[in-house]
């Protein structure tokens, strides 16, 4: 007579075993990955958001652009001539979402047209977003465009 053996119990202990291997890996793969936050003081920067809706429409409403002109090979902010009077103070941000080593922050000094330019070719290919705030005569500014150069 032939003994049959039930296999049963080794398929089980098998589909355990690799459900905890499989868990293990990517357990160990979690946390081993960097976590990079999109700025480091993203939860302050939450809190201030509303603020920052405000200065938005107002931005809006002022008439602020920021646009690439790609033939001549420059991004172009701009802000209505008549903010210039009102003692005007801010900063642009370059921000890119891919590599932070690659943002930049420069003081936003338009000249007497209002505008302030930058060359495009002394930043890297790809989505870059453009983020300008500014205060004029008590009141703040936001402005933020995604600009692919």
């Amino acid at each position: 007579m032939k003994n049959s053996r039930n296999l049963w119990p080794f398929g089980i202990l098998t589909a355990f075993g690799l459900f905890f291997v499989g868990m293990a890996t990517a357990v160990t793969i979690a946390l081993t990955h960097g976590e990079n936050l999109v700025s480091p003081n993203y939860y302050e920067q939450e809190l201030k958001y509303q603020d920052q809706i405000n200065a938005a429409a107002h931005a809006g409403a002022a008439g602020a652009t920021v646009r690439l002109d790609a033939a001549a090979g420059r991004m172009i902010v701009s802000v209505p001539v008549g903010q210039l009077k009102q003692n005007l103070t801010g900063k642009i941000s370059f921000y890119r979402a891919n590599d932070p080593t690659l943002d930049r922050e420069v003081v936003f000094a338009p000249g007497a047209d209002g505008t302030q330019t930058f060359k495009a070719a002394g930043f890297v290919a790809g989505l870059w977003r453009v983020r300008v705030a500014w205060s004029a005569g008590g009141q703040d500014y936001f402005l933020e465009q995604k600009i692919k150069i």
